[in-house]
């Protein structure tokens, strides 16, 4: 992506209000580098000069602050017209896109461009008034030429310089006009959007905004309100104030916070759709292929015969394929319905079409007139199986193209009885991710799902995409993580955000997050998840040091301890307080926890076995013992009470009763790893010294680690207890390494 250090510089100089640095280190740039404008930077330059000329002399100017901000971003828009310049000049793909653009649609003000698009509407409406052996060749005509129009159209907004104030207007109209195809709108929406994150203009940003409030067309209104949130630059707020105060505007309305949350969470699933792909690839397609071979079968295009094999071993074999076809196509439809970007990957192979050598073709919403597949679409020859798959399966606009570009291929190889049935209307063909009725698809999530999964399409295959500004970067990803969004009406947002992250598999995103909420926005959902979240962080083996452990540790305590606080009777938060007690060795504290949420009703066996636990570290071991036995004649097979019941008996000293649980445990096929350290201290404490060492190295086996701290830290107390000295555990480390 293009760097250049010297424009670094003067932004970070911009951002910070420092005009005095930022003209300094301009001036000092253009001596050794050509300007586009050298007329218009030198005006700025001599007015600063004059306003600090007055304010030498000591007249007093009411305006000087607002002048100073009128310098600082008249500096900023002639510094980002500079950037773009030299970005387009240093790179082949933007200089070959600038090249193909059209000035003259910015420099009219965009009424030529206007009055073009209208012109286009009432011409293919006028089709209809043709002859029919006339219509089809002016309609190709008609398309063709404005499909290379909308071309430059986007060519010349991508690659645009800061828009002016007076166009800023006519523009607006143009977007949300009645009279211009929305098509067209909706591609320039995105040539706008791609803009503005390469490099940030304030007018195009409110552009975006108001289109995304006003336009009556859904799927123009989704394109700008993903354009503005993912071109927002925080960064710029103190340049241009009106950036915050238009968040957070915006977010004062609950169905914005509802749709910026949406919005984050579909952003997650784009984001992780290679770990989807994989499996879908891994435990799905398995199952799709043998159900797909029963039902060719089916359509006797593979015809075994009626006594095959097969049919004489396993009669229902046929069926339960088929069974295991259809569970698999509901598991991938549920994914898909979830959000999960579940054809990514087997798209990701057919984007090497010329058709996407034009980059506006990454982001034209699908229409079947587009020159480049309306002689695929139109084909009397499989025409109806075409439109079926394309209109009722969930793809997005840059997939649907793959397939009906791909859909000569596909012909010859499906089966002939199987494409004659479709095409007579005997059967439907469904995607493999499940039919989605058209009135779903209209819905806004729908739209913005889709559109975001053709962004992604772009940022991650496009050739030239290291040359972009890609915001499904995990650093641009999680765009509640910009102090934009971190308000007090965005709690509820934030926090549910930041759970949906957490089941996603993002803990240390989530934590980011919600570590940056206000004060005011701590509530009890907030506080079991930061208590979820510093809990999971100290248990993780291996990542944090001991004083990093029991730091994460103690905040855990005190999110749930603030969560009980706000609601003393809630279970979660007394358990997950409990727990982290516990896990941090305050085991009399817990036990309380633990007997409260008892008492309150919650009998179940996990809470008295976490009392029991809290016992035996306490040394209470025969009060454990008594609820213990009880919980083993309730339920004498319940392996985690008999654990439990086994380490206690062996602390008792009542070892032959230990060792038939431990004899129990440990004969699975992959036993418990504490079962097998433990059964290696009971036998220890009986002198069985040989058994001993066989489960202590199957435990190191195991675990991979070794057992010195285990031996002379974690249960050395209860070692010297029963009478194992220094020495015994040296030459038992000894005995186990080897």
């Amino acid at each position: 992506m293009w760097q250049n250090p010297h424009f670094n510089d003067i932004f970070r100089c911009l951002r910070e209000r420092n005009f005095s640095k930022a003209i300094n280190l301009a001036v000092n740039y253009f001596l050794t580098h050509s300007s586009h404008d050298m007329e218009t930077f030198m005006h700025i330059r001599q007015d600063y000069e004059l306003m600090v000329d007055y304010w030498r002399k000591g007249f007093p100017d009411s305006q000087r602050e607002a002048l100073y901000d009128r310098l600082l971003r008249r500096l900023y828009v002639f510094m980002a017209n500079e950037a773009i310049i030299d970005r387009i000049r240093k790179s082949s793909q933007l200089s070959e896109l600038s090249a193909a653009s059209d000035d003259e649609l910015m420099n009219d003000g965009f009424q030529q461009l206007r009055s073009r698009l209208e012109d286009d509407v009432t011409s293919m409406a006028m089709l209809e008034l043709e002859p029919e052996h006339l219509r089809k060749v002016k309609s190709e005509e008609i398309h063709s030429k404005h499909q290379q129009f909308m071309s430059r159209v986007f060519n010349t907004l991508f690659t645009s310089c800061s828009l002016r104030d007076s166009a800023v207007q006519p523009l607006k109209e143009l977007l949300l006009s009645p009279t211009v195809d929305s098509i067209d709108q909706q591609l320039m929406v995105s040539a706008l959007t791609i803009s503005n994150m390469m490099t940030f203009c304030i007018n195009k940003f409110q552009l975006l905004v108001e289109v995304s409030q006003k336009a009556t067309v859904e799927n123009v209104r989704q394109r700008a309100f993903v354009g503005w949130v993912l071109s927002t630059d925080s960064s710029l707020a103190k340049l241009y104030p009106e950036i915050r105060s238009t968040v957070d505007s915006l977010c004062s309305n609950e169905q914005m916070r509802r749709e910026l949350t949406e919005l984050q969470m579909q952003i997650v699933y784009c984001m992780q759709a290679d770990d989807d792909s994989q499996m879908i690839k891994n435990e799905i397609m398995p199952e799709l292929i043998k159900g797909n071979n029963a039902q060719m079968n089916r359509l006797n295009t593979m015809d075994m015969g009626e006594n095959s094999l097969e049919d004489i071993l396993h009669p229902d074999g046929e069926e339960e394929s088929v069974e295991r076809m259809e569970a698999s196509m509901k598991k991938m439809a549920e994914m898909g319905r979830k959000g999960s970007d579940i054809y990514f990957a087997g798209f990701s192979q057919m984007k090497r079409y010329p058709f996407f050598y034009d980059i506006s073709n990454w982001f034209v919403p699908f229409y079947p007139h587009h020159p480049l597949i309306s002689n695929i679409w139109f084909n009397t020859k499989g025409g109806k199986f075409l439109q079926t798959v394309t209109q009722g399966g969930a793809f997005c606009d840059s997939d649907r193209y793959s397939f009906v570009l791909a859909f000569s291929q596909v012909m010859e190889h499906m089966p002939k009885q199987m494409f004659e049935i479709v095409e007579k209307g005997e059967a439907t063909p469904m995607a493999l991710g499940g039919e989605v009725p058209m009135e779903d698809q209209r819905q806004p999530a729908f739209i913005r799902r889709f559109y975001l999964q053709n962004l992604y399409r772009f940022f991650r295959l496009f050739p030239h995409r290291s040359e972009f500004v890609n915001p499904f970067e995990q650093q641009r990803a999680i765009f509640m993580n910009s102090p934009l969004f971190l308000l007090p009406s965005m709690t509820e947002c934030i926090t549910r955000v930041a759970s949906f992250l957490v089941k996603r598999g993002m803990g240390k995103q989530a934590l980011e997050l919600l570590e940056k909420q206000p004060a005011n926005g701590y509530t009890l959902a907030y506080h079991l998840l930061m208590g979820q979240l510093w809990q999971g962080q100290a248990l993780t083996a291996g990542t944090l040091s001991d004083a990093e452990r029991k730091e994460a540790q103690m905040k855990a305590i005190s999110h749930y301890h603030d969560a009980l606080l706000l609601d003393a009777n809630h279970q979660r938060a007394l358990i997950g307080y409990a727990r982290a007690l516990f896990n941090n060795h305050q085991y009399e504290e817990a036990l309380g926890i633990f007997r409260k949420l008892y008492a309150s009703g919650n009998s179940g066996v996990g809470v008295e076995l976490n009392i029991s636990v809290c016992l035996i570290q306490l040394n209470r071991v025969d009060e454990a013992l008594k609820i213990l036995y009880r919980l083993n004649y309730n339920d004498p097979d319940n392996d985690n009470v008999n654990r439990v019941l086994a380490w206690a008996q062996t602390l008792a000293g009542t070892y032959e009763q230990a060792e038939k649980f431990y004899g129990r445990l440990t004969s699975v096929e992959r036993p418990h790893a504490d079962d097998l350290l433990n059964y290696g201290y009971c036998l220890w404490f009986q002198q069985q010294v040989e058994k001993a060492i066989g489960y202590f190295q199957q435990y190191m086996k195991h675990e991979h680690t070794d057992l010195e701290k285990e031996f002379l830290h974690t249960e050395y107390d209860i070692l010297k207890e029963k009478g194992i000295t220094d020495i015994d555990i040296q030459l038992m480390l000894e005995a186990v390494r080897q």
